[in-house]
Parts: C-alpha cells; sequence; structure tokens
C-alpha cells in the first residue's frame, strides 16, 4: 500500500509530501509528477517518484495499486477541462481498485465559476464508486501574500470583495488536513468543509499590513468589472481574470466564510492566523 499524491511538486503537494515524510516511511509514498527532475530531492529521500499527466490518462497506467490511498491535487490549467483531467485519475483509481481518493475541492457554498470544475469532479468521483473524501479547501492566506508588491508600491489593496469575509488558511493548513486524511482510519466517504478559524474583511487585512509595515496601506474597493481589468492590464488571461473577479463577488455575499471547524478538528491544532502569514511573507521579502 502506498500513499500517492498527485502534483507532488506543486504549492499544495510539497506541503503535503513534506509532512506526510514526518508520519510515514518514504518508501511509502509516490510523488506523482509532470517533471521528475523537479522530484529529483523526493527520489534521493526514497519516494517514489512517477511520472504522469492529467491530460494523457494512459500515462496512470500502472501509478496506482489496490489498497492505494490517493489525493487527487486539481489542476490549475483552467483552459483544458479540469473535470476530464481529474477524470483520468479516478477512472485509474477505480481500475486499481484503491482504498481512498481524497481529492481537492472547493467549499460547498462557493457559488462562483471556479467552482464548476470542482462541482463536476465531486460529481464523476461520487459516480465513480470509488470510497472518497473530499476535501473542500476554502481560499489560501497565500493567495494574498505571495503577491504584496504591487499592494506595498502602491499602498492599496484592491478588490471587489465589498465589506465580505474570508475564512482563509495556509497551504500547510491543509496539508495537514490531507495528510490526517491520508495517514488516518475513518474517512471513507467523508466531506471536510475546510477553513481557518478566524474570518477576516479586506479593511483588516489592510490594517494588518498598515501594522506590520509602519506605512499607511488602504483598502481600496472595486467593482468585478474594475477588477478583471487591472487582472488584464497586469497580464492574466481575461477568461481567468473574470473567474479570480468573480470569487471576489462570492466573498461579498459571504461564501467563503467557512466555520465547520473541521480543518482545526483534522489537524488537531488551531490554524495559521493571517498575521503570521503575513509576518512570514514580509520577512521573505527582505
Amino acid at each position: 500500500m502506498s500513499i500517492v499524491v498527485t502534483g507532488a511538486t506543486g504549492n499544495l503537494g510539497r506541503h503535503v509530501v513534506e509532512q506526510l515524510l514526518e508520519k510515514v516511511p518514504a518508501e511509502q509514498v509516490t510523488a506523482v509528477v509532470r517533471d521528475a527532475g523537479r522530484a529529483a530531492g523526493l527520489a534521493e529521500r526514497g519516494v517514489r517518484v512517477a511520472v504522469a499527466d492529467y491530460n494523457a490518462p494512459e500515462s496512470f497506467d500502472g501509478v496506482l495499486a489496490a489498497g492505494d490511498k490517493v489525493l487527487l491535487i486539481s489542476g490549475n490549467e483552467f483552459d483544458k477541462g479540469r473535470v476530464r483531467q481529474h477524470e483520468a485519475v479516478i477512472d485509474a483509481a477505480k481500475t486499481a481498485g484503491v482504498a481512498l481518493l481524497a481529492y481537492t475541492s472547493a467549499p460547498g457554498t462557493l457559488t462562483a465559476a471556479l467552482a464548476d470544475d470542482h462541482r463536476g469532479t465531486e460529481e464523476a468521483l461520487l459516480g465513480s464508486g470509488v470510497p472518497y473524501s473530499l476535501l473542500r479547501n476554502g481560499w489560501y492566506h497565500e493567495n494574498y501574500t505571495e503577491n504584496l508588491a504591487p499592494v506595498l508600491a502602491h499602498h492599496a489593496v484592491v478588490a471587489a470583495a465589498g465589506e465580505g469575509r474570508v475564512s482563509s488558511a495556509s497551504r500547510a493548513d491543509y496539508a495537514a488536513a490531507a495528510v490526517a486524511v491520508l495517514t488516518g482510519e475513518g474517512h471513507e466517504n467523508t466531506t471536510y468543509e475546510l477553513g481557518g478559524d478566524e474570518a477576516w474583511s479586506f479593511a483588516e487585512y489592510a490594517a494588518e499590513l498598515s501594522r506590520q509595515t509602519g506605512e499607511e496601506i488602504t483598502y481600496n474597493p472595486v467593482t468585478v468589472e474594475a477588477l478583471t481589468g487591472i487582472l488584464t492590464g497586469a497580464g492574466l488571461p481575461e477568461p481567468l481574470a473574470a473567474v479570480l473577479a468573480g470569487v471576489d463577488a462570492s466573498i461579498e455575499k459571504g461564501e467563503l466564510v467557512v466555520d465547520s471547524g473541521d480543518l482545526s478538528r483534522l489537524t488537531g491544532r488551531p490554524t495559521t492566523p493571517l498575521a503570521e502569514a503575513v509576518a512570514a511573507a514580509l520577512k521573505d521579502r527582505t
């Protein structure tokens, strides 16, 4: 039996693999990647590395085995049909007879277009008959803290979220929840709504940045259309910019407030405060 992580060298996958290695022997972990070179360090540590691509279903032949526990990390190629991509893994899991397939989804309350692929994947997974765990991850702190340069340059947080609040948490928090499911028992056919313990508003985020930088940073609320234009002006493709701006509209409606407590219960600890994530991001800039 192996614990298999797809997208293992991605932003979330790296955290999952590192935390798995704290709990199980390296030979029990399989890292599925598109580029073996990026996983060379994992291979040196004894992790089994398998090369497979969501866009090539046949590449998953032989990667999964009966009894495996699998984490399917959602793809980020929004223009390539993510449900079809994810079905490559679901089909391989069904054929192999895995013990569990956990999928990193989106909160059940989210109605933005970003959630469409997640709902489609959930439908495919539930219809497959494979034992599943839906890890409905909320928003990541890093969605904001990894892109501080324009905020600090313009002394403004710009969003189309009005006074809406976000229950974000760190990637490491969500990874810990996935590891708990992959290494624990009794998680078959479960759904977890995952989010940070404390919801925050963008005005509060701007105030926290001001406190930690000693500079005045304000919150500048804009329309969804204006934010779409700002994002495309920054180089994002228009369809992706519209999807991201649509998430802000959902935030204004309260759709990214997750108050289930599932994340801290699964990890056995409080989630990472936003202030801590801001401090870490500012330290990385120095």
